[in-house]
């Protein structure tokens, strides 16, 4: 269903309600909280710093503060903004999201698809449809969302008390001295932590730190992306739902997000090189319709119904078999970057930092080095799963019409591979439910 909510859209970058937004200051003990709160410190209280303010590192901390850890966290940007439009919340992130109580603020600005479909690029006949909502919820207790990426940011953040987040704090340098670890930021800010997590994204410093430089490579595509105020497209009577056309090389994604005022649009095209100035200058429309010539008429209808157009590259990063080092650990992008074609990038990050409170909570802070291998150990086989299926995704949507893509279409037919009954695996997961304990 869809939920009412003004939208606070303003073209490409939508900045968080005013309220919520943060302002750069000096690293400070923070002020002592209420005596018997749940969420009260006590001394014997591990200190962690996260590193970076996106979806993953504010969710950890809002994970970590709740489980009665001190932490802070730091971000090199002013202010609190995330550029894009749409994400997918499947039920293993939204179930998480939830128990950290943030299920009503997420239900007043979500959509609830009742439905997920694949279709073709030309003709728009259906390859393959399987519902989500309300069977997500029935199976695993948790719905299926589709929110505006600055929209769930302010959420996870509202969990936080402001004097938590320190923005315009940019890491310059880190030390594991054995019994804590220090970071220092530009300006002369620093902080020692028993833990730091570094949930940076695929550009991470603490990454770089870590493990020493290696630069992302370009995946081979980029995506266009747009969001259409509905009114404009309400005469194709378009389903709640969440639909794919697949075609050569290419494909495009609608779904509705911000209560149902807008429709989230990303068009995904294949190209050999990827030059910043080049894409970014001629980020328009008239680009993006001309990348998806010939596409069935409503493809077109939607991308030329938007005011702005722009086009983000994507990149990649090789797997990890380690990410943590010492006293310090990685979430996310940081350390498991990948393609957005299983919708889980966000959902993994949050994963993370659920995974990591369990481990902690579970006798982790006698030996926090040996938490994060945990954690790791944990983690690495579910991520490299979607990783690799993320990739095979990339090849199978782009298929050109002929044998493979026929043989393709056939199986999706008789067998789909996207209905929540075949993902039960991916969202059934429960952090709550692993046995993050010593020896696990």
């Amino acid at each position: 269903m869809l939920h009412g909510y003004a939208s606070r859209y303003n073209g490409t970058n939508r900045g968080l309600d005013p309220v919520r937004r943060f302002e750069s200051g000096p690293v400070e003990a923070p002020a002592a909280e209420p005596a018997g709160s749940s969420e009260s410190m006590t001394s014997a209280a591990l200190r962690i710093a996260v590193i970076g303010a996106g979806i993953g590192g504010l969710s950890a901390a809002v994970a970590l503060r709740r489980a009665g850890f001190d932490v802070t966290v730091f971000e090199q940007a002013p202010a609190l903004t995330e550029i894009g439009g749409g994400i997918n919340i499947g039920p293993n992130a939204a179930r998480i999201l939830s128990r950290l109580g943030l299920g009503d603020a997420l239900e007043r600005v979500a959509v609830r698809p009742v439905s997920t479909r694949q279709c073709r690029w030309q003709d728009g006949r259906s390859l393959q449809w399987a519902p989500l909502n309300p069977l997500c919820e029935a199976l695993y207790g948790a719905p299926y969302l589709m929110i505006h990426r600055a929209d769930l940011l302010s959420i996870v953040a509202s969990g936080l008390p402001t004097e938590r987040i320190h923005l315009g704090h940019r890491l310059v340098g880190l030390t594991d001295r054995g019994d804590c670890a220090e970071v220092r930021f530009d300006g002369g800010a620093r902080m020692t932590a028993d833990l730091v997590i570094g949930a940076d994204g695929i550009h991470s410093t603490v990454r770089t730190a870590l493990l020493g430089a290696e630069a992302p490579r370009f995946a081979g595509c980029v995506a266009y992306r747009g969001l259409v105020p509905v009114e404009r497209v309400a005469d194709l009577a378009l389903e709640v739902g969440l639909q794919s056309w697949l075609g050569p090389g290419a494909h495009f994604v609608h779904y509705f997000v911000s209560g149902g005022s807008l429709l989230n649009f990303v068009g995904w095209t294949e190209h050999d090189e990827w030059n910043r100035e080049d894409w970014t200058d001629r980020a328009t429309i008239a680009r993006a319709l001309a990348a998806f010539e010939g596409w069935h008429p409503q493809v077109r209808r939607i991308i030329g119904a938007a005011d702005t157009c722009f086009v983000w590259a994507l990149f990649d990063r090789e797997p990890l078999s380690r990410w943590s080092v010492g006293r310090t650990t990685l979430l996310g992008d940081a350390c498991h970057p990948m393609y957005p074609f299983m919708a889980q990038g966000a959902a993994q990050a949050i994963e993370d930092g659920a995974v990591l409170t369990a481990c902690l909570v579970a006798g982790g802070a006698q030996d926090p080095a040996e938490t994060l291998r945990r954690y790791e150990r944990l983690r690495l086989p579910r991520v490299s799963r979607l990783q690799d299926m993320s990739r095979a995704n990339k090849i199978r949507f782009h298929l050109p019409d002929g044998p493979a893509q026929a043989a393709r279409d056939e199986a999706w037919a008789s067998e789909g591979d996207r209905s929540p009954e075949a993902l039960r695996w991916l969202y059934g997961f429960d952090a709550d439910a692993l046995d993050p304990a010593p020896g696990s």
